[in-house]
């Protein structure tokens, strides 16, 4: 009870305003005041003391008055002491030296001219150097025990955390979590993933190692957070056993920005800590991209990017904004997403010219139009539509937005004197089960062969055509991620396709730098394939997701492949091999090579096909076009020849 009481004083206290400076000078003056008066009594004796003590008031009255001078002089007393740092304790080390060495010359100088002890009595030497120590020691403690109480108070309520990491990003965090008003966590020990300083104490609190018997030790500890250390999310990342103890077990996992959105010195914010997700948890290596590079060649260029409002659209966006081009076009036929994109713009890049156009790119007179005007030096094409299911009900828009409307952005791309176009494709245009993986791979012999057809010098034009090839990006808008949190969010079911299907994952992040560096740095007709680590398990990416969520009772579902569906993807045909690049993450796919003038025809033929809206008859001219396209789980079965 009586610490309950003493808690709720010092609440009282310290939820007031600070002590005024002359509050703080007024008790570092009484503490001097008193210790020479103490000093006296020790060296003199009680019978001494109280004969004399007039005169002992007088002259101790007489160093105080020296004491603050200095206390004001060096601004000792003017910090909050609640606050107090080492750098407050050596400005007080240094007021009493000078303030002692000063107070001896004084009662020197009076001694050889014998004044004063008729009147007040000074201190002897013995007297100034108990004073130096005692009132040194004193005025410290009080500092530190005005700042232990309130540490103590400020951690009455606080939850208890690791910190999962010892180097400079883990310390960099402690520092945040122990200045942060008010405090929510109390630093209770430092996780070494390697070893490194394991027993010892690091700003106080223990290093404890990073082993079997980690997770008993933080529930025998009460500990209720794990905060992990940017530069230690790889390492964490794969703590498999350890990830889901801290889960079951009710302790929340706080993650913090990307080590690369750090400079290295500064706190790390605690407003940007966030609850683990499933994008912190997949397992991947991290991509090294060199965006100076990248940058010094966006700089001052006119950059034109389709589909800007959508997930990779709107990374890219973001991400060639920070490097100051002369112009942005940014095209996108979804409106209210552009309205998004366009206050984006002026809230965060308003140094940038940036044009936000709401049309499609298969309007190819508006299209013209704005390649006459803005006569763009490089082209990121990232409008397609994406859904398989969606497309294998709808051919006809697969084929005059994703086929047509890449055409008509590359065509233009040759005329207006584009450098560089490159276009994003899709893991699912190799070996295509689907009619959406189908158009993009047509789209990708498209600018192959017009590629081609420039350097032969078939077609007029210096236009350089890359495409990019990955798979799946965490959390883009229709992927699983967004479907199974609205999922839990709901109470279940979460459903999965089938329990062996298995997909590649990366963040958008990442994929849109890789495109940014396969698209600057490409030569022309090159097919880039990303590096998308290890293949992630549908129904374990579900399972995760619903323990992070702390749901309960939330069943997971299989229904069956979808319509076009694979089990697995492919970023390689069978008949393809790769050729190392510039980066470790990104190889040229070997393929065959296409005549210009047939893929003309070919999309004549389809565009017209599309034109009478025949499912049928358009899905049958896509296969002859690409004759690895197979349908799975797909009415277009039924055009496929048997083997």
């Amino acid at each position: 009870m009586n610490n309950g009481l003493l808690i709720r004083l010092s609440g009282w206290y310290f939820s007031r305003k600070a002590l005024p400076y002359w509050g703080v000078l007024l008790i570092d003056c009484l503490v001097i005041f008193c210790s020479y008066l103490i000093s006296f009594y020790i060296l003199n004796g009680g019978s001494w003391f109280l004969h004399r003590l007039g005169s002992c008031v007088l002259g101790s009255c007489v160093c105080v008055v020296i004491y603050a001078a200095f206390f004001r002089i060096l601004h000792t007393y003017t910090g909050i002491i609640r606050y107090s740092s080492f750098v407050d304790m050596y400005r007080v080390v240094g007021a009493m030296m000078a303030a002692s060495a000063v107070t001896w010359v004084l009662q020197w100088s009076l001694h050889v001219m014998k004044l004063g002890s008729s009147v007040f009595l000074m201190p002897k030497t013995r007297s100034i150097v108990i004073v130096f120590f005692f009132g040194t020691l004193l005025l410290c403690l009080e500092r530190l025990m005005v700042k232990a109480v309130y540490d103590l108070v400020r951690e009455n309520g606080t939850k208890m955390a690791f910190v999962y990491g010892v180097r400079e990003g883990g310390i960099s965090i402690a520092k945040s979590i122990r200045s942060q008003e008010p405090r929510k966590y109390r630093l209770r020990g430092f996780i070494s993933p390697n070893g490194e300083l394991n027993g010892l104490l690091l700003m106080g609190v223990k290093v404890y190692p990073d082993d079997d018997a980690l997770l008993l030790r933080m529930l025998q500890m009460n500990i209720d957070a794990l905060i992990v250390s940017p530069l230690q999310s790889d390492t964490f990342r794969n703590r498999t056993a350890l990830i889901d103890g801290l889960l079951q077990n009710g302790i929340k996992i706080l993650m913090m920005p990307p080590a690369e959105e750090w400079d290295g010195k500064s706190d790390f914010l605690e407003d940007r800590m966030h609850e683990v997700d499933i994008e912190d948890l997949l397992p991947r290596k991290k991509i090294e991209v060199d965006m100076d590079a990248i940058g010094a060649l966006l700089k001052g260029k006119k950059i034109l990017i389709t589909g800007a409002a959508g997930s990779i659209g709107s990374e890219m966006v973001r991400q060639v904004a920070k490097y100051s081009p002369e112009q942005m076009i940014l095209i996108d036929q979804a409106e209210t997403p552009m309205h998004d994109i366009r206050l984006m713009m002026a809230r965060q890049f308003s140094y940038v010219n940036s044009q936000t156009i709401v049309t499609s790119i298969a309007n190819q007179p508006r299209m013209e139009h704005i390649f006459k005007e803005y006569r763009p030096d490089y082209v990121f094409h990232a409008a397609a539509y994406k859904h398989v299911p969606m497309m294998e009900d709808n051919p006809s828009e697969a084929v005059q937005n994703n086929i047509y409307g890449t055409r008509v952005i590359a065509d233009l791309s040759v005329k207006y004197g584009t450098k560089k176009f490159v276009m994003v494709s899709t893991d699912k245009a190799v070996n295509p089960t689907n009619v959406m993986g189908c158009s993009k791979r047509i789209c990708e012999i498209y600018c192959q062969s017009l590629n081609k057809a420039i350097v032969e010098g078939k077609v007029k034009g210096e236009t350089q055509f890359v495409t990019t090839r990955f798979g799946n990006v965490l959390g883009s808008n229709g992927s699983v991620i967004p479907l199974f949190r609205e999922q839990i969010k709901n109470g279940g079911p979460v459903t999965v396709t089938h329990p062996d299907i298995i997909r590649f994952f990366m963040l958008i992040s990442e994929a849109c730098k890789l495109v940014l560096e396969a698209g600057t740095f490409g030569k022309g007709g090159e097919i880039f394939v990303f590096d998308m680590g290890d293949p992630v398990k549908i129904v374990d990416l579900a399972k995760r997701m619903i323990s992070l969520s702390h749901a309960k009772n939330v069943d997971i579902v299989f229904t069956g492949l979808r319509d076009g569906e694979k089990l697995y993807e492919e970023v390689l045909n069978d008949s393809e091999s790769t050729k190392p690049t510039f980066h470790p993450k990104i190889k040229i796919a070997s393929v065959r090579e296409y005549d210009y003038a047939d893929a003309c025809r070919n999309e004549e033929r389809l565009l017209a096909a599309s034109r009478t809206y025949d499912d049928m008859e358009i899905v049958k001219i896509m296969k002859e076009i690409v004759p690895e396209f197979k349908s799975r789980h797909s009415k277009y079965e039924v055009l496929d020849v048997k083997d």
